[in-house]
């Protein structure tokens, strides 16, 4: 079973990104100033997260980790 997107907004947090602005409509953005260029998330909370948006987190805070 996926995880859903809050758990990936949970990840980003916890290794130090910050929403900003910029998303629209069920769009968020998150940065690290780290990490060149942004993490962009779609969706509800409380929806699946989709294989693309797992492996995007995954590979931004392996980055940031570096």
């Amino acid at each position: 079973m996926p995880p859903k997107l809050r758990q990936l907004v949970s990840d980003l947090e916890r290794a130090g990104f910050v929403q900003t602005s910029g998303g629209k409509g069920s769009h968020r953005k998150f940065r690290h100033p780290r990490f060149s260029g942004a993490v962009h998330l779609s969706g509800k909370d409380g929806d699946d997260a989709l294989w693309y948006q797992e492996k995007q987190v995954r590979n931004a805070i392996r980055e940031v980790r570096k």
